[in-house]
């Protein structure tokens, strides 16, 4: 039956794509199937069956990057085949996964021991320093290194899900806000050439803002909660000194932060290497291999028993790796297309997100980057509208177009994907890693419409306020 799909997929293809200069005049609809195949598996298989998602959704990612290459291979030939999805694996995916990887093994190496008693104080003081950390140290990196002494300081509460419910809004999303090394969106745009200190300038007031909202509300709630159960906490004794293990590891996190600093500014003389007609910069080469040693180092220096300890395993950077990796190649029709402007079949998009004199409408932006971040996945998203958005008549460079000619509606895309991530599980990596881990603690973590109605009770009307603001 399978089989059978694909055979009937690559002759609608093949009949109906036209050979045109520009890939993307060509593709039909039909050539986005495979990439809302994916972003629809990872958001419906796993609420249907958790174990079949488990142990194959290698397997599913890779039905849907055959299903796109088969057919573009047929109708494009070997080598335009093979520039495309190298360009996209070399020069977006491998950044992006080697940055990630760098971060999830090396605040792995991390473990913050001691007796911690959740307190409103304490749990908002967590809150805090998870959320300024993330944009430094990545919204995975902060939310590994701070999810289990928070659910070890709450596991005598009763009430304990609001904490790791607003933990992932702010820590594993929001938090993530000012630096490209936050969250992935913002390194895509980096890897596009956004500059690093733009964000943090764009970003900072409205990160504030939603901050010390969700902060306020968290707090509040949160004694109302610790005052209904805090006699049953008077009677546990604490013993163990607040420490952490691992202090090698916050050195390796500064050279991270440094290497993808320097690729961005340091403009070496020397040419990078170049394949299938594809220029990978000396900068970013150096970058990821730089990237790649800390992580070595990590691993090496950082005992086995923190790791032991913080119950580290690889199976989250397996999973993200395998899907991103299909993510990442299935896109590339859907950049095609948006790429050919009024001349592809998603023209409609391109026309409901401009007025009638061609004008960017940035709540526009704001709203579909950030709904569609929250369903599929919110790197893929903001790349699909950083490109439409880019697209400009003057031959301007897209990321000069976009940071100096219409800079907010680069901020209402920026906003949209990082911030209305949290709006689901599958909104951005981090989140799910956070509610598998919190469900391996016997924290019972809301269903995933039960996780949307909290965000969409406490995100949606903050995130009004923000769009009134500032677009």
């Amino acid at each position: 039956m399978k089989i059978k799909i694909i055979l009937l997929i690559i002759i609608l293809f093949s009949s109906i794509c036209a050979s045109t200069g520009n890939i993307g005049e060509g593709l039909p609809l039909i050539a986005t199937i495979p990439f809302i195949g994916i972003l629809f598996s990872i958001a419906i298989i796993p609420l249907l069956s958790s174990s079949f998602w488990h142990h194959n959704f290698g397997k599913v990612a890779a039905f849907w990057s055959t299903l796109f290459i088969i057919p573009f291979l047929i109708w494009f030939g070997i080598y335009e085949t093979l520039h495309q999805v190298l360009h996209v694996l070399l020069l977006e995916y491998l950044p992006f996964i080697i940055l990630l990887l760098s971060l999830y093994t090396i605040s792995g190496g991390i473990r913050l021991k001691g007796t911690l008693i959740g307190t409103p104080k304490l749990n908002l003081l967590i809150l805090l320093i998870g959320t300024s950390l993330a944009s430094w140290i990545g919204t995975t990196g902060a939310a590994m290194l701070l999810v289990r002494p928070l659910i070890r300081a709450n596991k005598y509460r009763h009430y304990n899900v609001h904490t790791l419910i607003f933990f992932i809004f702010l820590v594993a999303n929001i938090g993530g806000s000012l630096t490209p090394l936050g969250d992935p969106p913002l390194f895509l745009g980096f890897l596009n050439g956004i500059d690093f200190f733009w964000t943090t300038k764009a970003m900072l007031l409205p990160m504030i803002i939603t901050s010390l909202i969700l902060l306020s509300i968290y707090f509040v709630l949160d004694i109302i909660l610790y005052n209904k159960e805090k006699h049953e906490l008077k009677s546990l004794s604490f013993e163990e000194k607040i420490g952490m293990d691992g202090k090698i590891n916050i050195i390796l996190i500064v050279g991270v932060i440094i290497s993808v600093l320097l690729s961005g500014i340091w403009k070496p003389s020397l040419q990078g290497l170049s394949l299938f007609g594809i220029h990978l910069e000396l900068q970013n080469i150096i970058r990821d291999v730089i990237l790649l040693i800390l992580a070595i180092l990590s691993w090496i220096y950082t005992s086995d028993r923190i790791r032991k300890e913080n119950g580290y395993t690889w199976f989250p950077m397996l999973e993200v790796g395998k899907l991103f990796a299909c993510i990442f190649i299935t896109i590339i029709p859907v950049l095609s297309i948006l790429k050919a402007g009024v001349k592809g079949k998603l023209y409609f998009l391109i026309e409901m997100l401009n007025n009638s004199d061609g004008e960017p409408v940035n709540a526009m932006y704001y709203w579909l980057t950030g709904l569609l971040s929250s369903i599929l996945d919110n790197a893929p998203t903001y790349l699909v509208f950083f490109n439409v958005a880019g697209i400009n008549d003057q031959n301007i460079p897209m990321p000069e177009y976009l940071m100096h000619s219409i800079p907010e509606t680069l901020l209402a895309i920026s906003m949209g994907a990082v911030f209305m991530g949290a709006l689901t599980y599958i909104g951005n990596a981090p989140n799910f890693m956070v509610k598998s881990i919190a469900e391996e603690n016997n924290i019972k973590m809301p269903s995933f419409f039960g996780y949307m109605f909290w965000s969409m009770l406490l995100l949606v009307p903050i995130f009004i306020i923000i769009n009134i603001i500032f677009l």
